[in-house]
């Protein structure tokens, strides 16, 4: 599996453990890891050669 495929992956396990209404702690502890995968992926695409035609 992919990086981008992980942190999807990742973020929609954490997406749906928000869905849960866990406590305060729990929830910014999972906003803190939703903002990380955001900035991963963020990176991620801005680095991609395909998407800056390069080679594949």
């Amino acid at each position: 599996m992919s990086t981008v495929a992980n942190l999807l992956a990742r973020k929609q396990q954490l997406l749906e453990r928000l869905e849960n209404d866990p406590g305060s702690n729990e929830r910014d502890e999972i906003e803190r890891l939703l903002a990380k995968i955001e900035t991963a992926l963020m990176w991620l695409e801005s680095n991609d050669p395909v998407e800056e035609g390069g080679p594949l």
